[in-house]
């Protein structure tokens, strides 16, 4: 295929930007792109999918395919000036062949090749110096001996919302866990770390742009059950050695992968007030979706902004507080919740965000809704997310 643009391409040209993936993160940054005036082609499988289906001004030029499918991205780049990601489920060598030819990726593919396996990541953030839990590869033959418990194992590759996440506490449950496969997994499949009793999980969203210039979002307190995020509060009130060592590891991770775009960086806060970075994303992440109705560029207009080569935006709340809380499946149903997405809508300050997927299934992430508070108290914003999730899992 013959190139259709420089590997640099000029800020000034992007005006229409590939998106690998079309689910709810592909879609709230086609709003984005909307109000930038900036235009999107996304790969996805389904014309179903969110960014698809569910958004008044679709995506231009769609390719409908597997994300991990390097022919479609090749395709796919005969429509913009550069491709970014919504996922990282992503043929990695395939695309690098595409990068050679010219197609600019952003982030870079070697921004995302020390990230995409978990425990490369780990290794990668350990040799950055960045503090990360204990960890080390795993398989049936490992000697359990050699193992603490409680500990997690982790797929190494493509586990999110908590799929390929176990928390396993003797070796009764993780025989248990090898005899559950037909066939024993292959030794590069899973990977295991210390079990971290945190006293909280924190995140912060970061982006950097083709210059260099790094922008930090509020660190942000999530509340994850059953590996599922299911609300993220901001701002945080922490230490002030805290809050620099937090804000230093997300500069420096960005700044040694020369990355450009958003990434999401997992935190673990234990209770001697330490931190451990526990995931990289290196998309935009569900942890700032308050970024939305709550700061001043969303975590998706910042994301353009920077793959398009634009300045990057005010990060600063606009409010004095903030929760997200998701809104997921609890029941196998074909059903769009309007009556009580209507009810939601009528609290003071509150946004509902709607994904439009046509069937929900327990844990499904189908929409969130952000409140915005009159003032920083975590208690208060604990309450509106009490109040939320009450009328959201009521029957």
């Amino acid at each position: 295929m013959a190139a259709v643009y420089s590997s640099v391409a000029d800020p000034a040209t992007v005006q229409r930007v590939g998106v690998i993936g079309g689910g709810q993160l592909a879609w709230m940054m086609a709003k984005a792109a909307a109000d930038l005036g900036i235009e999107l082609s996304v790969q996805t499988p389904n014309k179903t999918d969110p960014a698809i289906a569910n958004f008044s001004h679709p995506s231009g030029h769609p390719v409908f395919a597997a994300v991990d499918d390097a022919k479609a991205t090749a395709e796919l780049a005969q429509h913009c000036q550069v491709i970014t990601f919504e996922n990282e489920f992503v043929d990695l060598e395939a695309l690098s062949q595409l990068a050679t030819q010219g197609i600019c990726f952003r982030p870079a593919l070697t921004a995302l090749q020390p990230l995409l396996d978990k425990y490369e990541q780990r290794t990668y953030l350990q040799k950055l110096g960045l503090p990360v839990p204990a960890f080390t590869t795993i398989g049936p033959s490992t000697d359990i001996s050699t193992l603490d418990f409680p500990l997690v194992v982790k797929s190494r590759r493509h586990g999110y919302d908590g799929q390929g996440t176990f928390i396993l506490h003797d070796a009764v449950q993780l025989q248990a866990f090898w005899n559950d496969f037909p066939t024993p997994p292959s030794p590069e499949a899973f990977m295991a770390e210390a079990f971290i009793p945190f006293e909280r999980e924190l995140a912060i969203v970061a982006a950097r742009s083709i210059t260099g210039e790094v922008a930090l979002y509020p660190v942000i307190e999530t509340y994850q059950h059953h590996q599922v995020c299911h609300w993220a509060m901001a701002p945080v009130a922490l230490a002030s050695e805290t809050q620099q060592q937090i804000e230093n590891a997300a500069t420096t991770l960005l700044n040694d992968l020369e990355a450009v775009g958003i990434f999401g960086i997992e935190l673990f806060l234990t209770p001697d007030g330490q931190i451990l970075v526990n995931e990289i994303a290196p998309r935009t992440h569900n942890s700032g979706h308050l970024t939305l109705d709550a700061c001043a560029t969303s975590q998706f207009e910042q994301h353009l902004r920077a793959v398009s080569g634009l300045p990057l935006g005010d990060t600063s709340l606009t409010a004095p507080g903030a929760i997200m809380i998701n809104l997921l499946g609890y029941e196998v149903a074909e059903y769009d919740y309007g009556q009580k997405r209507e009810m939601m809508a009528t609290f003071p300050n509150t946004f509902v965000h709607w994904y439009g997927k046509a069937k929900a299934h327990p844990g499904r992430k189908l929409g969130h809704v952000t409140a915005l508070l009159d003032n920083p108290d975590r208690q208060q914003a604990l309450t509106t997310a009490k109040r939320i999730a009450n009328l959201w899992y009521r029957p």
